[in-house]
């Protein structure tokens, strides 16, 4: 090992641990201020929804390591009042929902996931198992370092852009990640969710299936049952 490669990576390695510390004081401070909005938000999922008031899905992490996402439920069961099936999201959706999603509502459980470690504050977002051997060799770098509340994907288009975009932009952030884009990242999100800019792809509660990269074109699939 040369000093050059010496001195990469203890850089690397201080900018790792000031970034997780920067997500534990965030998320902790975070936790506290918005308690009172986490104890309205469930007592309305509890009223409209009913149990369970959070969502909790196995997902990809770091290295593609599965952990368990936490989110404030969206959506109805699959099986509706009258014991039929609902096959897809616009089915089981609901109002309240709709609003929790559409503000980012939804995802303030996950700040637990980053007081954990499962997750960053900022990084690529994670998304289903299933798409892991679909992943070409440059978008499976999006998993070399934890997943995130929101990410430079997120910023740029959201559901809005096509897959081949997304991953683009998480590769983009893997080799260019620093606190000031973090922090530039943070803001930009504040903005989209006020804005509620890019929520989902056209025709669809979030965006479609990834399918692999047989297309140019985005997928436009619908993503049914597989998230909440």
């Amino acid at each position: 090992m040369n000093v050059f490669t010496f001195n990469a990576n203890r850089i690397n390695w201080a900018s790792s641990i000031s970034k997780r510390v920067f997500d534990v004081i965030v998320s902790i401070l975070a936790l506290i201020i918005l308690s009172p909005v986490f104890v309205i938000v469930a007592l309305e999922i509890r009223k409209n929804l009913g149990y369970p008031v959070l969502f909790r899905q196995t997902r990809p992490g770091k290295n593609g390591k599965p952990f368990e996402i936490i989110k404030f439920r969206t959506m109805r069961e699959a099986i509706g009042d009258d014991v039929n099936l609902l096959e897809n999201d616009k089915e089981r959706m609901t109002p309240l929902g709709a609003l929790l999603r559409s503000t980012s509502l939804d995802e303030l459980p996950e700040l637990w996931n980053v007081l954990k470690g499962d997750m960053s504050l900022v990084g690529p977002r994670p998304l289903l198992m299933e798409y892991l051997p679909l992943y070409n060799s440059n978008q499976f770098r999006r998993h070399e370092i934890r997943p995130g509340i929101t990410g430079w994907a997120q910023v740029n288009g959201r559901n809005s852009i096509c897959w081949d975009d997304k991953f683009k932009l998480d590769v983009w952030y893997v080799d260019n990640q620093s606190f000031f884009l973090d922090v530039k990242i943070l803001f930009l999100t504040v903005k989209k969710v006020i804005l509620r800019d890019g929520i989902s792809t056209e025709g669809y509660v979030t965006s479609g299936f990834f399918t692999g990269n047989n297309s140019d074109e985005c997928d436009k699939g619908d993503q049914g049952n597989k998230s909440s």
